[in-house]
């Protein structure tokens, strides 16, 4: 494959497999290389800071840039359609990296009042012990979004579908809103994927991914990445890459990258078969209510179908009993499930399924006010299964939940 391959020109299933990838040129290896070295040997002096160096400066050190986690990054700016990508130790060091980069004291943001735990806490505990202001917003209420932004709002973090609720928010709305304070948004796509949404063509600024789940796809390697303009990420590299060092290995960059390859066949897999699933659920005499954008009984069901061109296979379900029936039947899963695992993640090839009480939740992650701890139990009642759908048969996993139901 040629270097100058245009990447407007190509379809997704291509663009996976062949974008920020090359042979190489010594050998003409097909497959790329794992640069594992720390250091790099250059043709003459080069800056010692980072702030000396730019796009076409040579590799120095690893952890200022490497030639297998560029690649990676060249091929999830291509996916996402971004001018520049940058990777990142995990899904939480991309996040953190946004928040701690883009905001200083003083500064205002407004944060999903329903997002990844880890997120959620960072928001909740860290963020205002630096001085900076935050508003824990129900965004799929446009008009909370609305009401909430401030003279000195910089920064609007999305989640959508949201974990675990699996709840939308409208980007193409929110972006309008924060463009009339200049603030910029931020989406979480880890559940979407580029294969189902581009926010950046609905007016993000910014997309991050915890890239050990869907785009790796098969649980063996933890990263994250952050997607924007060159301008945020050549900040984004200077602060949270070289100053707090969350840098990604380029081995597990290697893997991410060959199960990106696959990502559009295996994301076309996951909702078929989780559409099956999703019916399946919905029939069931155990089950109170099941949470996936692709049912029509979605309460976001169009804006899911305006937005996402592929509905993923995440999905959550109430159980009839309420928390105590959802504990003990979450006990028999993690005895008797044989195909299904009883694991926390997503996003892998294997089916992954766990419990999340809603009073345990609201305690510890999410700590909301009364409305929205009443949004929360309206979607998640007194707790939900989340259920990440794997690349198995749907029948096998139909009888392997009826069984512990």
């Amino acid at each position: 494959m040629a270097k100058n391959l245009d990447l407007d020109s190509i379809g997704p299933r291509t663009c996976a497999v062949h974008a920020g990838e090359f042979p190489d040129p010594v050998t003409g290896a097909s497959s790329p290389n794992i640069v594992m070295s720390t250091t790099f040997v250059t043709d003459g002096p080069e800056g010692f800071s980072a702030y000396e160096l730019d796009e076409n400066s040579p590799f120095v050190y690893t952890r200022l840039g490497n030639p297998t986690v560029r690649q990676l990054e060249n091929k999830l700016a291509a996916l996402e359609g971004s001018e520049a990508a940058l990777c990142f130790a995990s899904g939480m060091a991309a996040a953190a990296a946004i928040f701690m980069t883009l905001l200083s004291n003083g500064d205002h943001v407004i944060v999903s009042d329903v997002s990844y735990a880890g997120i959620a806490e960072l928001v909740r505990d860290t963020l205002p012990r630096m001085g900076v202001e935050v508003s824990l917003v129900n965004t799929a209420k446009i008009e909370d979004v609305e009401d909430a932004i401030k003279s000195n709002t910089r920064l609007i973090f999305i989640d959508t579908p949201c974990n675990p609720l699996l709840r939308l928010t409208d980007i193409a709305a929110v972006a309008a809103i924060a463009k009339t304070q200049g603030a910029l948004v931020a989406v979480d796509n880890t559940f979407a994927t580029p294969i189902g949404t581009k926010p950046l063509s609905l007016g993000a600024d910014i997309v991050m991914h915890s890239a050990s789940k869907f785009l790796c796809g098969h649980g063996d390697a933890i990263g994250g990445a952050v997607c924007a303009s060159s301008e945020i990420v050549r900040k984004l590299s200077i602060e949270a890459t070289v100053h707090y060092g969350g840098i990604l290995s380029p081995f597990n960059a290697w893997l991410i990258a060959r199960g990106i390859a696959t990502l559009p066949l295996r994301l076309k897999a996951h909702e078929e078969t989780a559409l099956e699933i999703a019916a399946f659920l919905e029939n069931h005499p155990r089950v109170e209510r099941v949470l996936y954008p692709g049912l029509e009984s979605h309460p976001q069901h169009e804006l899911a179908r305006r937005q996402m061109q592929n509905f993923s296979s995440m999905m959550s379900f109430q159980v009839k009993g309420g928390e105590a029936e959802g504990a003990a039947m979450a006990r028999r899963m993690a005895e008797e499930l044989s195909i299904i695992h009883y694991a926390v993640s997503l996003g892998h090839h294997r089916s992954l399924i766990c419990w999340m009480p809603t009073a345990s939740l609201l305690q510890t992650s999410f700590r909301m006010d009364d409305a929205g701890e009443g949004d929360y139990r309206a979607l998640a009642g007194d707790g939900v299964f989340r259920f990440s759908i794997g690349l198995e048969d749907a029948q096998d996993l139909c009888r392997d939940l009826d069984n512990v139901m």
